[in-house]
């Protein structure tokens, strides 16, 4: 089966040449998702808390266009900007997922990201 690509108008528009996510057969490979309001295009103010409800936002939207949603996430991938922000970030992160769905998942450090966001995050998730 071929690739095809999932657009939202609940995400950002891709910053580059990519696609907001592939959908693969039974599996959905979302692009990173930084803090951009989708309506005005800009970097969210509030620090890493307001960056990371975005962020959550944008990958569920993206999520939902393709027919999964965040409880079929099966890995993370986490960029910070700033290893502090950790605690904060999985804070916000940890209210998107329920007990029994804690998917699989890693962080690290970034020295920059893209617009200098705080945070970067990117999954997969099974349409199974």
């Amino acid at each position: 089966m071929k690739p095809v690509a999932v657009v939202s108008d609940g995400a950002p528009a891709p910053v580059g040449p990519y696609s907001q996510a592939m959908r693969s057969g039974s599996l959905v490979f979302c692009s990173g998702q930084i803090g951009i309001d989708p309506k005005s295009g800009e970097l969210v103010k509030g620090g890493i808390r307001a960056e990371a409800r975005r962020v959550m936002e944008n990958l569920k939207a993206v999520l939902n266009e393709a027919g999964a949603g965040l409880d079929r996430v099966v890995k993370v991938e986490v960029f910070l900007a700033d290893m502090n922000d950790w605690p904060t970030f999985n804070e916000v992160y940890s209210g998107y997922f329920g007990a029994d769905t804690k998917p699989a998942r890693y962080a690290v450090g970034g020295a920059r990201l893209p617009k200098d966001a705080r945070v970067e995050v990117a999954c997969i998730a099974s349409l199974d």
